[in-house]
């Protein structure tokens, strides 16, 4: 298998972290992202899928439809419905020895791009307090 991916720097939510973005048409990804506040690695496939979703529905107008009688239990205030729609496959890597081993096999720059930085910040555990209040 050709490596068909480059490891490049990003964001996820307020966090700096590594991407991987295809380089070859042959890719079977169309992207990848590190999520550091779960640590996860997310690739999200070519192929495509049916699914169901739940979206906002829409006025003719095509703005979203506003609750007369407040918020529903989860505390939105629009009307929602459940449609099927085509996605992307996703695939979800935790353990760190497997993300490193998907990077080496996809990434053409994995040797020189250290996206290691990104993920041991992400396992560094909080530190404890040994301070007792009374």
């Amino acid at each position: 298998m050709n490596k068909s991916m480059m490891l490049v720097t990003g964001s996820w939510g307020n966090n700096k972290t590594f991407k991987m973005i295809p380089v070859t048409p042959e890719c079977p990804f169309n992207e990848a992202i590190f999520d550091r506040d779960s640590k996860v690695l997310a690739l999200i496939g070519k192929e495509k899928k049916q699914s169901m979703h739940m979206v906002a529905k829409l006025d003719d107008n095509g703005d979203v439809k506003t609750l007369k009688l407040g918020r529903r239990a989860g505390g939105k205030e629009y009307a929602e419905e459940r449609k099927t729609l085509e996605t992307y496959y996703e695939y979800y890597v935790e353990n760190p020895d497997e993300i490193k081993n998907i990077i080496n096999l996809f990434a053409v720059n994995a040797d020189s791009f250290d996206y290691t930085q990104y993920m041991e910040q992400a396992y560094v555990e909080e530190p404890t307090s040994n301070l007792i209040t009374v």
